[in-house]
């Protein structure tokens, strides 16, 4: 039973498209109420603030995947960006570290976090 691991930039861009699409529904929902403005104006507003926020988010990982370090992946040999101490592969979702202390341990983004790594200290 093989577990498929994803990639944290990976994630935060899928949640800024789906943002995207969600404020697109949202509009095209507010078209149904062309004979209400004040309800049609609000659903257009909340799908260009949901818009907006995807547009935010780009950015913002565009500019944490520039602090990012690429390693090779030891598995499928592609250059791959990792967040954190612990991430998978962009391209074969093979479970990564560059902490020592973690290698041959079970993977878990938990690590991540600094609960964790102040208990381990």
């Amino acid at each position: 039973m093989s577990i498929k691991y994803s990639n944290k930039i990976n994630k935060i861009r899928t949640f800024a498209l789906s943002l995207v699409f969600i404020g697109i529904l949202i509009m095209y929902i507010g078209i149904f109420f062309r004979t209400s403005p004040l309800l049609m104006s609000i659903a257009m507003i909340i799908g260009l603030l949901c818009i907006i926020g995807s547009t935010v988010v780009y950015f913002w990982i565009g500019m944490l995947s520039t602090k990012t370090i690429q390693v090779i992946c030891p598995n499928c040999g592609k250059a791959t960006k990792m967040l954190g101490r612990v991430d998978a592969c962009m391209s074969c979702s093979e479970p990564l570290t560059l902490d020592k202390s973690l290698e041959g341990k079970e993977f878990n983004e938990d690590y991540n976090k600094k609960d964790s790594q102040r208990s381990r200290s």
